[in-house]
């Protein structure tokens, strides 16, 4: 009876689930496309619910919530689906849709959509040759095997976005970053953006009326032809006639340096706003937070680099550990255990909440960056795609953040993997990621003025 009744919460929070990613994508990815294909609507959804679904049951296993055998089922069972969903079934219909697309194909669709996921599962299994992720133990299709080759991509993927936002979150946060825009910058940048489209009007008026002369002398299709013709052409000219080639070359010159002026202009006004924002309450405590994550960012580049070096991984979870060391700092007494496993809690807890978030707003940024009408699907089903391995991975490095005692089950369900592995990965990642971030910005923040001094 119990069994049943801990299948129904889970089952009602599935649900729950996936209506939330059912409108997450009507509202926001496909509000402005029109939806053909239902089925990628709810393979993005279901693949939604079952990465949430691991967090809560994580949350479960922390809090004692359900009977521990209906925990280790449900676990099992998510795993398994998600498996078959980022593995058999997701690179399957973006082969399908992506041979969709090609005319040429249209009749064997089916076909060369199958060949597609043969190559995919090619090099998705050779993908656990270079890796210590291989165990003899267990077969081609069990758990481990997936998992292993699943989390290598999303820790990667973890690894990059999580580099990038521990820089370019300071950047954008810290008021020391921005440019000194005064009003007097853009009033100058607008008048030459409305000089130069006063001169593109003028030399297209040129253009025009050079066209109607040449029509109304019967030029336009009296043109000589032949090799003599040319030659008279060349050679003979009409008086105050233009030279509408050279001057279509300058409209075309000028079109792109109105471009150019035009985002210019809008990058200077958008500047100008973040100046005006920071002086308010909420700037200036998004300004305190950006110090603090850029310490939190250099921190991180050092413990990394010292991960590396030293080839360590951490034994005890980092809350345990820093309640350890300021009780035995203060030698005051302190219950460990107990206040370990609730602050472990609302970390956890934290860390989910800000990765589901963080993860949505980066795949919407990212799909109307590059989406189409025709791409729309394929993009979707990415997303999906990597959206599941990004939640799988967060599974397998959250697991450190948790007090030994709630790890076991975890490592039970999961099997045995090298998790020791997934973080030095992560590690070397991070830094890529994060070094080759640090260098970008100073570049783009270097340029700037420079490029606003050109123009």
């Amino acid at each position: 009876m119990s069994f049943l009744i801990d299948s129904s919460i889970m089952v009602t929070s599935q649900v729950l689930f996936f209506g939330f990613g059912w409108l997450f994508f009507m509202r926001q990815l496909f509000k402005d496309y029109e939806v053909r294909q239902y089925v990628v609507q709810v393979i993005f959804s279901v693949t939604f619910a079952f990465s949430c679904t691991m967090f809560e049951l994580i949350i479960f296993e922390i809090l004692g919530v359900l009977n521990s055998s209906s925990r280790y089922f449900h676990w099992k069972l998510n795993l398994c689906v998600i498996l078959l969903i980022l593995v058999f079934m997701v690179p399957f219909y973006i082969g399908y849709f992506v041979v969709s697309n090609i005319r040429l194909l249209h009749r064997q669709k089916l076909l060369f959509a199958c060949v597609l996921w043969l190559t995919f599962m090619y090099f998705f299994w050779k993908l656990g040759d270079p890796f210590p992720i291989l165990s003899p133990k267990h077969g081609i299709l069990s758990i481990e095997q997936l998992i292993s080759r699943v989390g290598v991509i999303g820790v990667t993927l973890m690894a990059l976005l999580s580099g990038f936002g521990a820089v370019n979150c300071p950047y954008t946060y810290m008021s020391y970053f921005l440019r000194n825009v005064t009003d007097a910058d853009i009033l100058a940048l607008e008048r030459r953006l409305l000089q130069t489209m006063d001169m593109i009007v003028s030399k297209k008026k040129r253009i025009a009326v050079a066209h109607r002369t040449m029509f109304q002398r019967g030029e336009v299709h009296n043109k000589p032809t032949g090799f003599w013709g040319m030659i008279k052409s060349v050679t003979t000219s009409v008086a105050g006639s233009e030279n509408l080639s050279l001057i279509q070359q300058e409209v075309d010159a000028l079109e792109e340096l109105s471009r150019q002026l035009f985002l210019e202009t809008a990058d200077l006004h958008a500047t100008k706003e973040r100046i005006e924002y920071s002086k308010t309450f909420q700037g200036k405590y998004f300004n305190f937070l950006g110090y603090f994550f850029s310490i939190y960012c250099v921190w991180k580049i050092f413990m990394a680099t010292i991960n590396i070096v030293f080839d360590r991984v951490g034994k005890t979870d980092p809350v345990t550990r820093g309640i350890e060391i300021t009780v035995n700092y203060l030698g005051i007494q302190f219950d460990v255990k107990f206040w370990s496993q609730h602050i472990s809690f609302i970390l956890v807890g934290i860390i989910i909440v800000t990765s589901i978030r963080g993860l949505l707003i980066t795949l919407t940024k990212f799909f109307y960056a590059i989406s189409s009408s025709k791409s729309s699907n394929v993009i979707v089903l990415l997303l999906a795609q990597i959206m599941g391995m990004y939640f799988v991975s967060s599974v397998l490095l959250i697991r450190m953040s948790m007090p030994l005692e709630y790890r076991t089950i975890i490592t039970e369900v999961l099997g045995e993997l090298q998790f020791n592995f997934y973080h030095r990965w992560f590690d070397v990642i991070f830094l890529v990621s994060a070094l080759s971030s640090i260098l970008f910005l100073y570049l783009a923040h270097k340029q700037a003025p420079e490029k606003h001094m050109a123009l």
